[in-house]
């Protein structure tokens, strides 16, 4: 039986975790989900706004049984077959009402927001609406009428914002993952300071139909989950194209390049922890451990990215903010957070001709940034510079909540796409995070080597306490790529091994195929070639593996002369993946070289025998 079905609990689990139960265990949705019905006398928990009662819980899973009917019993087409997730409460689902935290503010949307829908269609089901910083406005998770969101590690330390539910509720282990949004680092803050994956993705790739706005130009739906692997899976599911959305883009095919086993890495050449001692110790270690990881890491001038981080509160894109609660606050300014209202009144000192003049600094940074990270896989920051209490955060709220945007901000301005992981834990128990930067369409690269790195690192998950479950798998192909093993004149330092490194292949490792292959060294070949032929007896024959982007796929199969070809190969661990098969006709006076184990090794016996 799978170790997660034996628990007393489901809380905590990550998504392969429930989908096991489901599939292999027989595990019944309406069993596992029972206790996640809201009930009035149940323990406060200011995290949420509202919960999902038992009236609306019992009408989701008819509604799973219906999915389940209509795709025959594959739970395999549902790809989050009654996994329990919450949205943040400026995300619109059907039938529950809508606050962004400000009561007078509220609405009762009649359809879910585009992300929502796509999660329910694909089997998850929705447990609660969470708490935020009023209107998505703030770093920190203190600006709501339902009280500042407490750090699942240490109460007394804010949980960061304005996601601040999302995360607690996914640290805590009670949904798998969440949804939040992310303007200026909201979905990635508060997954720093509680341990758990925030990934941002590239603007326009999750539909902001639906989603009370902050800044329209720069808002992303972001996910929070305890795996990065989750994370990747919720986006792919959530994500796409909408027209309901003007704002939505097509993720452009091939645009997510794998990164070399030895990526390059930029951080920022000055630092600022404002003298966080621990923080920076925290992060000192972070680049130890990817250093350590065989990664190159090079100091950057960080000057434009602080910059344009700037510009977002002390420029004109506070009027967009002002947009989005226009109408209340001309009605009745009283209900909004005085801090809020604060920030969005700031509107009124800027015209038209400073909100130009900003944009078009705003590009020229942008280009700045840009040719910053040109030749690096990815910038890696600080995902906060410090962490603050409840109380100071009170006594202070504008000051110490703009420091905590020092290394998030800029990105939505500068079109980036970011994950935030966790990094390790301060000398005084709190977690802290690092935050991987790319380019836009570079989400699926950035979560692939974020898999590696929560491998790696080995920490526990959330504040669940609970280890990375075991057979995580860190090493799938990244997203527009095909994987090919290579037997012969293209492996590593061989005559063809441009045509993979200039299509921009990374070689990802080197291993045996099942023992029941055969191997040839054909005859007449320039520059000599092997055939890789299934037999009855056969051994493993030596192989690397290489993941070459989708976009340049055709191209490389049609430089492979005859008789080789492409076919699918079996590994001796049972993987399946493509690689060079040998037409029979391409044996004709041709050496069977099986005994060597590979072509390297029989290219070395003809190289010693003269």
């Amino acid at each position: 039986m799978n170790a997660a079905a034996t628990q007393k609990s489901p809380v905590g689990w990550t998504i392969a975790q429930w989908q096991a139960a489901y599939r292999e265990d027989g595990a019944q949705p309406d069993v596992l989900l029972a206790a996640y019905a809201d009930t009035p006398d149940g323990p406060a928990d200011n995290a949420w706004i509202q919960r999902v009662d038992r009236a609306t819980l019992d009408e989701q899973l008819d509604g799973l049984r219906l999915m389940l009917e209509a795709v025959g019993g594959d739970m395999a087409r549902l790809p989050l077959f009654g996994v329990p997730f919450a949205i943040k409460d400026n995300i619109d689902a059907a039938g529950w009402p809508t606050t962004a935290a400000c009561p007078e503010f509220a609405y009762t949307p009649g359809e879910d927001a585009t992300v929502v829908q796509r999660l329910r269609a694909a089997g998850a089901i929705l447990i609660g609406k969470t708490n935020l910083d009023q209107f998505a406005t703030g770093l920190v998770g203190t600006r709501s009428p339902h009280g500042a969101v407490a750090n699942t590690f240490n109460p007394e330390y804010v949980s960061g914002g304005s996601s601040s539910g999302s995360a607690s509720v996914v640290a805590r282990g009670i949904a798998a993952f969440s949804l939040g949004t992310d303007t200026a680092g909201s979905g990635r803050v508060p997954a720093g300071f509680n341990n758990i994956v925030g990934l941002k993705p590239t603007k326009g790739w999750l539909s902001t139909a639906g989603v009370v706005p902050a800044c329209r130009t720069l808002d992303c739906v972001s996910i929070f989950a305890l795996t990065v692997a989750d994370a990747e899976l919720v986006a792919d599911v959530a994500g796409g194209f909408d027209e309901r959305d003007p704002y939505s883009r097509a993720m452009p095919a091939g645009a997510s390049l794998p990164w070399p086993r030895a990526p390059k890495l930029a951080v920022p050449a000055t630092l600022e922890f404002f003298g966080d001692a621990q923080a920076a110790a925290v992060f000192e270690d972070a680049v130890r451990a990817l250093k350590d990881t065989g990664a190159e890491v090079e100091a950057i001038d960080f000057t434009p990215f602080n910059e344009l981080a700037a510009l977002l509160y002390q420029g004109p894109w506070v009027a967009e903010r002002f947009a989005a609660v226009e109408a209340l606050w001309k009605a009745t300014p009283e209900v909004i957070n005085p801090v809020v209202r604060g920030i969005v009144e700031q509107a009124a000192n800027y015209n038209a001709v400073d909100a130009f003049k900003a944009e078009y600094r705003r590009a020229e940074l942008t280009r700045q940034i840009h040719q910053a990270l040109a030749g690096f896989d990815a910038l890696v920051v600080p995902t906060s510079p410090s962490i603050y209490t409840i109380a100071q955060l009170q006594a202070d709220p504008v000051t110490l909540n703009s420091r905590l945007g020092v290394y998030t901000n800029f990105a939505n301005l500068a079109d980036l796409s970011a994950l935030a992981v966790p990094a390790g834990m301060r000398a005084d128990g709190l977690p802290s995070g690092i935050t991987l930067i790319g380019l836009a369409w570079q989400d699926h690269a950035l979560a692939q080597f974020g898999r590696l790195w929560q491998a790696q690192r080995g920490l526990p998950l959330g504040a669940t306490g609970a280890p990375l479950p075991a057979g995580v798998d860190a090493a799938k192909p990244p997203a527009d790529t095909v994987r090919v093993a290579v037997v012969g004149a293209h492996l590593t330092g061989m005559p063809l091994n441009h045509q993979l490194t200039s299509r921009h292949a990374v070689l990802v490792e080197k291993t045996r195929t099942a023992d029941d292959y055969r191997l040839y060294a054909l005859a007449n070949t320039t520059p000599p070639k092997p055939g890789l032929v299934k037999s009855e007896s056969g051994a493993p024959i030596d192989v690397e593996l290489w993941d070459v982007p989708v976009t340049a796929f055709g191209a490389f199969v049609a430089e492979i002369p005859a008789p080789l070809g492409i076919g699918t190969l079996e590994l001796e661990d049972g993987r399946l993946v493509k690689g060079f098969i040998c037409e029979p006709r391409g044996l004709d006076g041709a050496r069977d070289i099986t005994a060597f184990g590979g072509w390297r090794a029989y290219l070395a016996s003809l190289n010693a025998a003269r």
